[in-house]
């Protein structure tokens, strides 16, 4: 469930993103699937599944409690806030990247404080966004595809914050999943 819901959201945040023209790729790439790179929803899947099977492994190792009772009307709030912001970076225009940066930065500061408020939520999230920050770095440093306006490192600087709210929202998936399987 979890790769399915990783593959479901590459397919469409990413089809966003192309046609915004902010994620570049190939010619021979764009001929598949919804406009998207064949690799994009295999690989996000598997990321989605990895950390949705994270979160709730290093809340058990920490005995971290929930600050709140996970239900999926309150999960699928977290998805919607999710697609918001990653719409918003792909449709707000702001006079500079680093406004636009800091307004997603406390947007998903945000999704976290509403739907997670723990240390190790905030704290895996964060390491996501540092390294599939840096994978993202390599892809485009290597020619996989490009951004438009890269203004960090061969990417586009608010992209830490949707790989933060990204792991967060399927931290919480991965969380209400693991409730239901301890039930």
């Amino acid at each position: 469930l979890l790769f399915s819901t990783g593959a479901f959201f590459a397919l469409i945040l990413n089809l966003l993103q192309v046609q915004r023209k902010i994620t570049l790729f190939p010619e021979a790439v764009l001929s598949s699937l919804f406009s998207s790179a064949w690799w994009v929803p295999p690989s996000c899947g598997i990321a989605a599944a990895i950390i949705g099977l994270l979160y709730p492994c290093l809340d058990q190792k920490l005995g971290e409690e929930q600050l709140y009772k996970k239900e999926w009307s309150t999960v699928m709030r977290c998805v919607a806030v999710f697609v918001g912001i990653n719409h918003a970076s792909a449709k707000i225009a702001f006079a500079n990247n680093f406004q636009l940066s800091l307004c997603l930065a406390a947007m998903s500061i945000g999704l976290w404080w509403l739907f997670d408020r723990s240390r190790s939520g905030f704290g895996l999230g964060v390491g996501i966004a540092v390294i599939a920050t840096f994978i993202t770095q390599l892809l485009v440093y290597n020619g996989v595809y490009r951004y438009t306006e890269p203004d960090f490192l061969y990417v586009r600087s608010w992209l830490p914050c949707i790989f933060f709210s990204g792991g967060v929202t399927m931290g919480n998936i991965g969380r209400l999943l693991a409730m239901y399987d301890h039930e």
